[in-house]
């Protein structure tokens, strides 16, 4: 126990926030463990490795010299996948694998554009998920449209280790600053440039016009574009246009835009790019190396993937016999072999108690012969202590023994047992290379469980009562290697508590994307019911074809053959016993082919642990291969310890805790503590009634796409960015049903539950835009709730001021807004609100600063709101501007697709 309290601490600098484990650390100036992982779709290509070096080392200088000395990439592997061929310099990877890589490469989905991003959800300063490069953007020459590839590393790098957030705006390029100019969105405001329009091309040349102002907003017309100089003398910023050479530095306090309607702004509340870099955890205690050396080269190891190993480790001590533990861990197990496991993969079972047996050795996983072999050794019955390093010690000794590595192997451990002694063999799982999943059955399992899974970057699963946590769980341990057409889908995970003699019913869609390798799953409790399955085309299932397996372990399954038929699916299970029972459906199933990418659903809390009264983000991804997907319903069950469930609906409207809107990105916000220890999350994705959409936009959170420059008082353009066109911009997408555990967390500090003393705030109003009407403001924003997202206000304060300065640094004493009329409506509602400009002259150009709080209580308020801009523009009479006349050297022409929309800072 003595030791578990410094691993804790040692090994959290390795971990992200939530379900992602990065295995990045920091250590004297220098980034180890950072991981880039290709894709197994992606074709052999030597040259790929070679670009990704030389991109590294190129971002590992420039890095350098833009932290002002103070980091750089000294170690990286790049994980090479199992479809291409061995080589010698190929080493075994240890904890390395594509679903935990810092980058990914990998081909976009529908192709549309190359545009490197980093999967960035979080709030501002928190890391975010992944970086994706295209091979196309790594093996083609990009240099005039994003610069070269080890800027745009470190573009993106910042996006990922420091939660900072792009300093452009494609929706808003253009403001009215203070000064009453219109401004391109950037940072710093040094970058010079010009706004013109593309008037009309013929063969190599354009004609470009100067552009208008909107009659409407008084910012330049949609068609307006900002061309930047190519020769700038300022440094910054990265988070802007990192590829102009004179580009080398962060925005900083003294040279940050914040008047810019741009996310960084918006979501770091106007702080630069810099501050929120320094006061990351890295630099905390990095000092700038002395001296005028470059830093020594990145060294890269190459690992290539291997086979899947996987080797249960069960509790079959005497506490598994108390609420049908040892029954309900068999079923799931025998689920995790049967129907997730991947075929081909080596898999073995060890069961412990106070000692521990290799029960199988490692067998490929082939047919259903050999999974019946490690069935058929389950445990039928419990008895003795709880030793967890014996069992994963005999785990390391059945893989060695089968002439296979513990590096890079995988360890689920379940067990519902205290061990005071599991930190005894914690250097030992470190040294194993082995990835540890560990399953919490009930409130008493090892506290220090989850540093296991914590120090290996394995998943963490709490488990209560009823057998589908359990369930859910073990469906969640899939394939780490990215190929996503191989893994196990889960549609449906249903526990019901039926009365003697009672029907139940549900449905289950199977849409077009799946229904290969199909399993419906039933278990009971005490007698098995009749079950009646129907499928979409109305041929029947009846109870005699689920099969029991032989050790009575109560579930029986059937798996449909063939290809499952694609609509909705009826079941009916009558309880026959005479007493209450309970009754669970679980159906999983597979992609339907290897072209078509499946639907998927994953979910993560914003933290693995928390402390009362910090609130939590929960978070649901929703995606077909890269693309979001759009307009479903995202529920989250959370439960505690005790059983008690709080169910969340998710929404991805870029508002309270969702960063942006329509990103497929599902968020709310999670206060409703009911005591401490261990909670587990549930989420299920419904599409209904046809409302599903698939986004087919760019991704959020990359490095900017540069239409052209101005070089020598000639534009030279690049070639075109592939843009999807409004009218194209989403695809429909079929009714469809997904299910997945986003793993456990765990809360200390918290009151017994009903006894909380700690008021939450409501959220803050990110989203309030101004428009002027005549001699009226009218506003529209997104309501928060009494407490964060959840409920409704009390009250909105209103203050307007005509200087931006005052509300942002004196917020109480501007002009009070009388909202006496204007009721807070229910979270995430859209709200309107329209007032007479009182006592304000109205003029042409005049400006108006707006902002808004809402209120709990008299002393409990949210933060200040985004502050929004409204400004009287009358159009002059004759608003013609004759051509300009310059010539456009290029074969082809960029032209954005910008919507305007009022400024937001």
């Amino acid at each position: 126990m003595g030791g578990s309290a410094g691993y804790a601490s040692a090994f959290a600098l390795h971990l992200l926030p939530g379900m992602k484990s990065s295995m990045v650390n920091l250590n004297n100036n220098g980034y180890d463990g950072m991981v880039i992982a290709i894709n197994p779709s992606v074709p052999e290509d030597e040259k790929l490795i070679q670009n990704i070096k030389e991109m590294v080392i190129e971002a590992s200088t420039y890095l350098f010299h833009a932290t002002k000395r103070r980091v750089y990439f000294r170690n990286v592997s790049i994980l090479i996948p199992l479809t291409w061929k061995s080589k010698s310099e190929y080493l075994m990877p240890k904890q390395e694998s594509y679903d935990q890589a810092d980058v990914i490469v990998a081909n976009p989905y529908l192709k549309y554009g190359d545009d490197p991003y980093t999967l960035q959800y979080g709030q501002c300063g928190e890391k975010g998920q992944y970086i994706h490069f295209t091979p196309n953007f790594l093996l083609t020459n990009n240099l005039p449209i994003y610069g070269s590839r080890g800027r745009v590393f470190v573009h993106e790098w910042a996006h990922l280790r420091w939660g900072v957030f792009d300093e452009y705006n494609v929706d808003q390029p253009f403001y009215i600053s203070r000064k009453n100019t219109i401004e391109a969105t950037r940072c710093s405001t040094h970058i010079t440039g010009i706004n013109v329009v593309f008037k009309e091309c013929q063969g190599s040349s354009c004609i470009t016009r100067q552009c208008r102002r909107d009659s409407k907003t008084g910012l330049y017309e949609a068609k307006c574009t900002f061309i930047p100089e190519k020769s700038q003398t300022t440094r910054d910023s990265i988070m802007f246009m990192q590829s102009l050479d004179s580009v080398t530095e962060f925005c900083t306090a003294e040279t940050h835009n914040t008047e810019a309607p741009n996310l960084q702004n918006k979501m770091c509340n106007s702080r630069s790019t810099w501050d929120i870099i320094m006061n990351s955890e890295d630099f905390q205690n990095a000092s700038p190396m002395t001296g005028t050396d470059p830093p020594p080269h990145p060294t890269f190891s190459l690992l290539k993937s291997k086979q899947r190993v996987v080797c249960l480790v069960l509790d079959k001590s005497g506490s598994m016999s108390s609420e049908d533990r040892l029954f309900q861990m068999n079923q799931a197990a025998e689920l995790f072999l049967i129907q997730i496991i991947e075929k081909g993969s080596l898999t073995g079972m060890v069961t412990f108690e106070s000692s521990a047996t290799i029960q199988n050795y490692l067998t490929e996983i082939t047919d259903h012969n050999a999974y019946e072999k490690i069935l058929a050794n389950l445990p039928q019955a419990a008895g003795g202590g709880t030793s967890i390093c014996s069992g994963l010690r005999a785990g390391f000794q059945a893989i060695i023994h089968s002439n296979q590595n513990t590096s890079g192997s995988e360890i689920v451990l379940l067990t519902d047992g205290e061990d005071d002694n599991i930190s005894l063999c914690f250097e030992e799982v470190k040294k194993s290379g082995s990835v540890i999943h560990t399953i919490a059955l009930g409130p008493s399992a090892a506290k220090e469980l989850e540093i296991l899974s914590n120090m290996t970057g394995g998943h963490r699963f709490y488990a209560n009562k009823d057998i589908n946590g359990l369930i859910d769980a073990f469906s969640r341990i899939s394939s780490r290697s990215g190929s996503i057409t191989q893994q196990a889908i889960q549609l449906e995970s249903k526990a019901l508590n039926v009365t003697g003699k009672k029907w139940i019913n549900g449905t289950v869609p199977v849409d077009s994307t799946i229904g290969n390798d199909t399993f419906f799953v039933v278990t009971w409790t005490i007698q098995k019911p009749e079950i009646i399955l129907q499928d979409p085309k109305g041929t029947k299932y009846k109870t005699s074809d689920f099969k029991e397996n032989k050790l009575n372990i109560r579930s029986a399954r059937l798996q449909i053959p063939g290809t499952a038929e694609t609509g909705t699916w009826t079941y009916t299970l009558l309880n026959k016993h005479a007493n209450s029972q309970m009754l669970t459906v679980t159906v999983t199933t597979r992609a339907r082919s290897p072209t078509t990418l499946p639907v998927i659903a994953t979910a993560h809390m914003s933290q693995s642990t928390t402390h009362y009264p910090s609130p939590m983000i929960v978070y649901a991804q929703v995606s077909q291969g890269f693309l979001p997907v759009l307009g479903i319903n995202v529920t989250a069950i959370i439960e505690t310890e005790d059983g008690h469930q709080v169910i969340l609906e998710l929404w991805d409207n870029g508002a309270g805790a969702d960063t942006v809107k329509n990103d497929g990105i599902y968020s709310r916000y999670f206060t409703d503590y009911h005591g401490n220890g261990r909670y587990s999350l549930k989420v299920h994705a419904q599409a209904k009634n046809n409302m599903a959409r698939l986004s087919l936009r760019q991704q959020q959170n990359k490095a900017l796409y540069i239409p052209g420059y101005v070089e020598n008082g000639k534009i030279i353009l690049n070639p075109p960015r592939p843009e999807v066109k409004d009218d194209k911009a989403e695809a429909e997408i079929e009714d469809f049903s997904r299910l997945t555990s986003g793993g456990s967390f765990t809360v200390s500090g918290a009151p017994p539950a009903g006894s909380h003393t700690h008021v939450f705030p409501p959220g803050k109003i990110t989203d309030l835009e101004a428009k002027v009407k005549e001699d009226h403001i009218q506003l529209s924003w997104t309501a928060p709730g009494k407490v964060l997202d959840k409920g409704k206000a009390n009250s909105y304060i209103i203050r307007i001021s005509k200087c931006f300065l005052d509300l942002r640094e004196d917020f109480d004493n501007a002009a009070l807004v009388n909202t006496s009329s204007l009721i807070p409506k229910e979270a995430g509602s859209i709200e309107h609100f329209e007032f007479k400009l009182e006592p304000f002259k109205i003029e042409n150009g005049t400006k108006f600063y707006i902002a808004i709080q809402a209120i709990h209580e008299a002393n409990v308020t949210s933060e200040v709101s985004n502050i929004a801009q409204a400004i009287k523009f009358i159009p002059p009479q004759d608003s013609s501007v004759p051509a300009l006349g310059i010539t456009i050297t290029a074969t082809s022409l960029a032209i954005w697709g910008l919507a305007l929309i009022l400024s937001i800072f």
